[in-house]
């Protein structure tokens, strides 16, 4: 049994630092880069991607809302062509940069609200991920399993990889807990490696009420800008090894 470990970096901005990037590097196999929309800047995309690529961490591309001030979690009704275009810039400054280190960017994932409002809406999730493969069309879309990003990337025969989180909480429906919720962000290192191995296991998100959802689970992410980041991803991954998990990219699926 194999499984990805990936996390939202590259996230500070100037003088402003958010997470321990180098450490998390040192752990995970997958690394999403913000794109200088909702978090980051060129500075900080150049060093992140660089620290990547030298440790052989999968690049991909961290779209999200344009509000920095907010970090990209809040929610914002936009025109789906000006979002569609959003995308396409943060993309292509992904890959630009990718170029200009020698880097491949290997997959996509949305960030933060956009995130979580295309887990809701599937013709949303649809324009994303189209405007997404319109600037990189070898893309792998890393999409929250059981969702309606998951229904999305199947139905255009996109290539996708499905994702749970080691310190987020689920709903029912396979949506994350709101972050205003109590317990909607896991802070115990320990409990999150433990849920992680029982839910690859059973390849089902399992959610607050204790009801299981079967679902294809290709990667782990551990969120970068909480204090405990680097602790969680690494017992994410010490447990999962310790129970015979292999850690290591994700390639994709197409069914």
């Amino acid at each position: 049994m194999r499984v990805d470990l990936n996390a939202d970096m590259g996230e500070s901005f100037g003088p402003w630092k958010m997470g321990d990037d180098a450490a998390l590097l040192e752990t995970v196999t997958s690394a999403n880069i913000a794109c200088g929309a909702h978090a980051g800047d060129p500075d900080v995309m150049a060093t992140t991607m660089g620290i990547a690529l030298d440790k052989g961490v999968g690049i991909g591309s961290h779209p999200g809302f344009a509000d920095i001030q907010g970090f990209g979690r809040r929610r914002i009704d936009m025109p789906l062509n000006s979002l569609q275009n959003s995308i396409r810039c943060q993309v292509g400054a992904t890959l630009g940069m990718a170029n200009a280190l020698g880097a491949k960017v290997r997959h996509i994932k949305l960030h933060g609200a956009l995130g979580n409002m295309t887990s809701e809406d599937e013709m949303m999730a649809r324009a994303c991920y189209e405007a997404a493969l319109s600037a990189h069309p070898d893309a792998i879309i890393m999409v929250l399993a059981a969702t309606a990003q998951e229904r999305a990337a199947r139905s255009m025969g996109a290539r996708f990889a499905c994702e749970i989180f080691a310190d987020r909480a689920y709903n029912d429906d396979a949506t994350l807990v709101d972050r205003r919720q109590p317990g909607a962000v896991i802070h115990d290192a320990d409990l999150a490696g433990k849920r992680m191995v029982e839910m690859v296991k059973s390849q089902a998100i399992i959610t607050d009420s204790g009801k299981r959802i079967e679902t294809p689970i290709d990667t782990i992410c551990c969120h970068g800008d909480t204090p405990e980041a680097v602790e969680i991803a690494a017992s994410v991954r010490r447990t999962l090894e310790g129970e015979g998990i292999v850690v290591q990219a994700f390639e994709g699926r197409t069914a």
